[in-house]
């Protein structure tokens, strides 16, 4: 439900845009410095090369102000960047102090691209990059000691393990952070906010595929008494029933939530109207049979339902929909409670 990796990426969007312009800011000007540098000292493969990253940086840069495919653009920056530097690297007027460089890769791939992807192309660079350096330095014994590889390796290792690190707990955080703001803490299901935004999909989705979809509206009865005479734990533990018996219940793909107060709400992908009614009174049924034990007590629950049809005749917005279904529930409860009501 809240792993989405869409979520994800959207959640990350803000402050990865942020860093990539910052980035193809530095980026020019650095390109032009060196450039100038190598220019002047006759190095012109790696002053061309610092160049055109100047130069590409800027045309990035008035591209991804208002683009929605981010992670494209970071590809299309970090590739080439990459690709410069390791034309850098093995241009033979190039110091061993141009290696300093790759120690970018890691933290710049992790926070552009993600854990997964960022690492991927860490290991991919870095490998290329420790080839280079052999090539060019294999034959001079001062850059082979030992302690200069093991200090070169423990810090390469130390970065990149750190910034695949920082974004694994980054995405946990947001995952936490997205579930406390989507779920209902007493019962766990999702709230009004998630349910709006499932079904802002499941809306595109349906319009586009013309399948049905129902949205059903429960609310327990008499729920106040049951408060009066046993307590309000007694309330909390008999919606907290009433969750986990519409996980059970429910398919994957549908998706329950709490309204608030004793209200639930059903939205059913896939279901028309004579479909959600066998949902809705199989929970209906399994509810009234199956009482809640609270310490010496049985206490037995029902609910009454109402049920909408997405389309032009109930509604096609989620508030239009949820107010048709709530006419068929107010139905159903002067029907005489404990009941689903599917037409007005």
């Amino acid at each position: 439900m809240y792993n989405d990796p869409g979520q994800q990426r959207e959640l990350a969007r803000p402050y990865r845009k942020s860093l990539l312009i910052a980035l193809l800011l530095i980026t020019f000007s650095s390109g032009l410095l060196f450039a100038w540098i190598n220019l002047d000292r006759g190095n012109l493969v790696v002053a061309s090369a610092e160049l055109f990253m100047a130069a590409y940086s800027v045309v990035l840069y008035f591209n991804i102000r208002r683009t929605q495919r981010l992670e494209l653009w970071a590809f299309a920056y970090l590739i080439p960047f990459f690709s410069v530097m390791m034309v850098a690297l093995a241009s033979p007027r190039s110091t061993m102090n141009v290696f300093v460089w790759v120690l970018l890769i890691p933290m710049v791939s992790h926070l552009l691209l993600g854990r997964i992807k960022g690492l991927i192309l860490t290991v991919i660079y870095m490998s290329i990059a420790a080839g280079l350096f052999f090539w060019r330095f294999g034959d001079d014994p001062e850059a082979m000691q030992p302690v200069i590889l093991a200090n070169i390796g423990v810090l390469t290792l130390c970065l990149t393990a750190f910034s695949h690190l920082y974004e694994v707990t980054r995405e946990q955080s947001e995952r936490r952070l997205v579930k406390l703001a989507h779920s209902d803490a007493l019962t766990k299901l999702p709230n009004r906010a998630h349910l709006q935004s499932r079904f802002e999909y499941e809306q595109a989705r349906h319009q586009r595929l013309n399948h049905p979809m129902s949205l059903v509206l429960l609310d327990l009865d008499y729920f106040k008494k049951v408060n009066d005479r046993y307590g309000h734990e007694a309330g909390d533990r008999a919606l907290q029933h009433v969750a986990r018996l519409l996980k059970q219940l429910l398919r994957k793909t549908d998706l329950a939530a709490r309204l608030g107060g004793e209200e639930f709400c059903l939205l059913l992908p896939d279901t028309d109207g004579e479909q959600a009614l066998l949902v809705a009174e199989k929970i209906r049924q399994q509810l009234a049979a199956t009482p809640l034990t609270f310490g010496d007590h049985a206490i037995t629950l029902t609910l009454s339902g109402g049920i909408a049809c997405f389309g032009e005749k109930e509604g096609m917005e989620l508030n239009a929909l949820t107010r048709c279904a709530d006419q068929k529930l107010y139905r159903a409860k002067s029907a005489g409670r404990n009941r689903i009501a599917l037409a007005l």
